[in-house]
């Protein structure tokens, strides 16, 4: 069943206070770097104008060539708050700081043997192509961050939890398609421990509908936010954009349907500037929850 935004969706004017801690991420840490480049960066380096790879040896020299032109740091938050917690590896450096200085309440794990993880996002005109180093990202010790005392009790405090990685999940399970409708579906199939509650599929797919399971073999679509070529100024971080509208309103307990309206709204702004940025007040009119704990 297709549904498009703003279809019977009552309006809320109530002021939401959150618990601090409501909301529980892990993942992998990484500060975008985002510089206006030329052709000849791209080919110096075997880049594409559109694209997103890993950083292999040959881009070593990319992450401080870079920095001769005009960069800027983009992290997902404008404003620090408690209602979210984050965990994470990142290394003992100048961009470790500056993602503890922007990140949300980040609990690092911080090492010595790996720098932090940045993604460098080069821009030739409306294309963007990005090259991962994940670095320290890809060391994050449970046993010495995560099962720490005073760690665990901010993960026992959480009504919501987001981990990234699906694909690597699908691989590990042994889903053996690519179909990503077919791969909700077997995920609605995995065992669960709470059967208190259904399970919540959400798969985004860019400019396409996004598709969502919860519970049974039924699954819905919703219709993204139209923008037109013309404004769209850069699309890095608007699936990161979309899980953070969506999940600020799962963790007020709203309907799934208001969740996925509050995903595209949050993808369509930030796609319209560059970064993962959001005006102070959004015009979202029905995200209006008080972070200011």
């Amino acid at each position: 069943m297709a549904r498009t935004e703003g279809e019977n969706t009552p309006e809320r004017k109530t002021l939401t206070k959150l618990s601090p801690n409501s909301l529980f991420g892990m993942g992998k840490p990484l500060l975008d770097i985002s510089a206006v480049v030329d052709q000849d960066f791209l080919e110096k380096y075997g880049l594409k104008a559109n694209d997103q790879i890993l950083a292999e040896d040959k881009h070593k020299a990319l992450f401080e060539e870079i920095f001769t032109f005009t960069v800027e740091y983009h992290w997902m938050i404008q404003e620090p708050h408690k209602v979210y917690t984050f965990f994470g590896c990142i290394g003992k450096d100048q961009f470790g700081e500056i993602l503890k200085q922007k990140a949300v309440d980040a609990h690092y794990y911080e090492q010595t043997e790996e720098p932090t993880g940045t993604c460098a996002v080069c821009i030739t005109g409306d294309n963007r192509s990005m090259v991962a180093n994940l670095a320290a990202a890809n060391y994050y010790k449970k046993d010495e961050h995560l099962d720490l005392k005073e760690n665990w009790k901010l993960v026992e405090k959480a009504k919501v939890f987001y981990i990234t990685e699906a694909a690597t999940f699908s691989k590990e399970q042994g889903f053996e398609t690519e179909d990503i409708k077919e791969f909700a579906k077997k995920a609605q199939t995995l065992r669960r421990v709470n059967k208190k509650r259904p399970r919540i599929v959400v798969f985004t797919q860019g400019k396409d509908e996004t598709i969502m399971t919860k519970g049974g073999d039924k699954l819905e679509t919703f219709k993204v936010l139209q923008t037109e070529q013309k404004d769209i100024v850069d699309t890095n971080g608007a699936g990161d954009a979309f899980v953070g509208g969506f999940l600020s309103e799962l963790v007020q307990d709203k309907t799934l349907e208001q969740c996925v309206k509050a995903g595209h709204y949050a993808a369509n702004v930030t796609i319209r500037q560059t970064g993962c940025t959001f005006p102070h007040k959004p015009d979202f009119p029905l995200m209006t929850f008080n972070l200011n704990l």
